[in-house]
């Protein structure tokens, strides 16, 4: 089945960034969210895996996102932060969550381009407040894959 009955991209596909959004969140971000700033700080080995889990949980949603839009035949978007505005767009998911969604992709930027220089406040603030919008974010397209609405 594809999205929408259209000609284009396998919802397996989907499913599947669907199932490694859920597995990071799960299994990673979750059990993180209840260790202390100072903690995240100072303990390099669970910072990088708090790091590896939000670029592969943002980085999935935002290729969920572009595969929805190649598999729907809507325009091409310029940038990742894009990506969601073209879903609310088209009123796939709500303005909320697509603005939520938009500073995601704009922190995975700032996950792979400033690394080595990275504000542990804000990768904290992100891992205590954000990540409910990935969560958000799959129950919409899972509604979207079984043929209801996500708004």
């Amino acid at each position: 089945m594809k999205i929408g009955g259209r000609m284009g991209i396998e919802t397996k596909e989907v499913k599947d960034y669907i199932e490694r959004i859920a597995g990071e969140i799960e299994g990673v971000l979750n059990r993180f969210q209840e260790i202390e700033f100072e903690e995240l700080h100072t303990d390099r080995d669970k910072r990088n895996m708090v790091l590896h889990a939000m670029l592969i949980s943002i980085q999935s949603a935002i290729d969920i996102a572009n595969h929805i839009i190649a598999d729907k035949g809507l325009r091409k978007p310029s940038t990742y932060r894009e990506s969601f505005e073209i879903l609310y767009e088209e009123r796939l998911i709500p303005k909320v969550l697509s603005d939520r969604l938009s500073d995601l992709a704009g922190f995975r930027n700032i996950l792979v381009h400033i690394y080595l220089r990275l504000d542990i406040d804000a990768v904290y603030e992100v891992l205590q407040r954000d990540l409910s919008a990935l969560k958000e974010y799959e129950r919409a397209v899972k509604r979207l894959l079984q043929g209801g609405g996500t708004g």
